[in-house]
């Protein structure tokens, strides 16, 4: 009993090492878990949420963020948003590409072109937003996380958790209030309940109604907009994620029957051979030699 405590203490210290990075603040609001289509062992991303949550990204957020790690065809591929190649290839021509080889400089983009920053250097970024500078969009799902407390944390190692980055963006987008009392904001900043320090620089970039979605029954509202771009930048942070999960299971599958294999396997080969507890002349002959 003793070395089954050692043992879980030693292991519970090896969580704590590793334990994900913080996001919120540790004391304030917990950021809410939300219900993802791709959580879990056997989770998948939808593809009509990723299609809305690209519109919202595009309409909405592009003019300041980009997302230079994604390709255009990246929207076609297995596993995402699945958008058809002829929709890619027009996609892509909407975009103006810096090219030296090009005329004049620049060139319509094509499918292989990556999507293109809003600003040609930080500094034009900051001088944009009122000194502050908007971060890249690719991996920004992987680069935040959440505090949870102990011994919430340690749960996730054993459930698999793996989206507190888009758990936090969606809290920070449906943070924004009035600051409390004691609390002057100063020009260009606003107060975020789940943002570090709780005092932003981007204005609430949300609202009921902004997007306009094809189709009927999905409602346009503060929390739509937010749980459908959250998913999408979950995406461009794993677009692999699904193929990554399928080989997953196939590697513990193949493993689960190489072990059985291979206890049947011993017990073949030791079948014929008779085991005894060795005699105490047996264990000084041993200690002898």
């Amino acid at each position: 009993m003793f070395k089954f405590k050692t043992i879980l203490a030693a292991l519970v210290g090896a969580m704590a090492l590793v334990a994900p990075a913080t996001a919120a603040e540790p004391g304030g609001p917990l950021v809410p878990k939300q219900s993802w289509t791709f959580a879990g062992p056997f989770g998948t991303y939808d593809e009509n949420q990723l299609q809305r949550g690209f519109q919202v990204y595009r309409e909405v957020c592009a003019s300041c963020h980009g997302m230079r790690l994604i390709a255009f065809r990246n929207l076609s591929e297995p596993g995402g948003p699945r958008f058809s190649e002829a929709q890619v290839r027009a996609l892509a021509a909407e975009y103006q590409i810096v090219d030296p080889a090009a005329e004049g400089g620049v060139r319509p983009g094509v499918p292989a072109d990556r999507f293109p920053t809003p600003f040609a250097n930080e500094q034009e970024a900051r001088d944009a937003n009122g000194g502050a500078y908007p971060p890249d969009f690719s991996v920004i799902a992987k680069a935040r996380g959440i505090y949870e407390p102990f011994p919430n944390w340690a749960f996730n190692y054993f459930t698999g958790y793996s989206e507190g980055g888009p758990d936090y963006i969606h809290a920070l987008l449906m943070g924004y209030r009035e600051p409390p009392e004691g609390i002057e904001l100063q020009p260009g900043q606003y107060y975020n309940d789940y943002f570090p320090g709780h005092l932003i620089s981007m204005a609430p970039p949300l609202q009921d109604g902004l997007v306009t979605y094809e189709g009927e029954g999905v409602p346009e509202t503060l929390d739509q907009y937010a749980t459908d771009l959250s998913a999408f930048l979950m995406w461009t942070a794993e677009p692999h994620l699904v193929a990554r999960k399928e080989a997953g299971f196939r590697v513990i599958t193949f493993l689960i029957l190489f072990a059985g294999l291979l206890y049947f396997v011993k017990n073949k080969l030791w079948a014929n051979v008779k085991h005894r507890n060795p005699s105490p002349d047996d264990v000084e002959r041993d200690a002898r030699a």
